[in-house]
């Protein structure tokens, strides 16, 4: 399983968190993701420590990464100092400044950790949240937490940095991120 995230400044109690745009969800039916490598259906839900990775919107690539007790000193050099850093491509600026965020509590009661995704979590049956969080300014999320947020114009050059060292790491959206340049 992947090492966790390192904590952030004003983490709070463990929870579990649906992270969405829309805010009048009442009850959260399991699906097939289409990212999914199952054809399971779940409800899908992220824990407390994890939950920065949703601090954007929905259809936002970025990348997270943070180094372990197995990273290399010369692979920690892309922290520049950082516990953990993310990473999204400017011209997302303008959408991170303006998205309309929830996150949505859910009852811990039927869920179960992801086998292979530390901070991830899964019910396979449905789920009525019980608390609405309007998360608000979402780079103020950042600042205030101590998590490194990095703009840069391709996602494509640091991610492929990220995968071939020894940081921990996770990417969400991806596919939505600039085309990979031919140089």
């Amino acid at each position: 399983m992947r090492d966790p995230a390192p904590s952030y400044v004003g983490e709070g109690r463990h929870a579990l968190w649906h992270v969405s745009e829309n805010p009048a969800i009442e009850r959260f039916e399991p699906h097939v993701s289409t990212t999914a490598q199952s054809d399971d259906p779940w409800v899908w839900a992220v824990d407390t420590r994890h939950l920065p990775f949703f601090w954007f919107p929905r259809q936002c690539p970025r990348g997270t990464f943070w180094a372990t007790s197995s990273t290399s000193p010369e692979d920690a050099e892309l922290l520049f100092g950082a516990s953990r850093v993310h990473v999204v491509e400017a011209a997302w600026l303008e959408r991170i400044r303006t998205a309309r965020v929830v996150a949505y509590r859910l009852p811990e009661n039927s869920f179960s950790p992801h086998a292979e995704v530390g901070g991830y979590w899964l019910s396979s049956v449905p789920v009525e949240p019980l608390e609405l969080v309007e998360l608000g300014d979402l780079l103020a999320l950042h600042a205030s937490s101590e998590i490194e947020l990095r703009l840069v114009p391709n996602l494509w050059p640091l991610w492929n940095r990220v995968l071939a060292s020894t940081l921990e790491f996770s990417g969400i959206r991806l596919h939505n991120a600039a085309p990979r340049s031919a140089t």
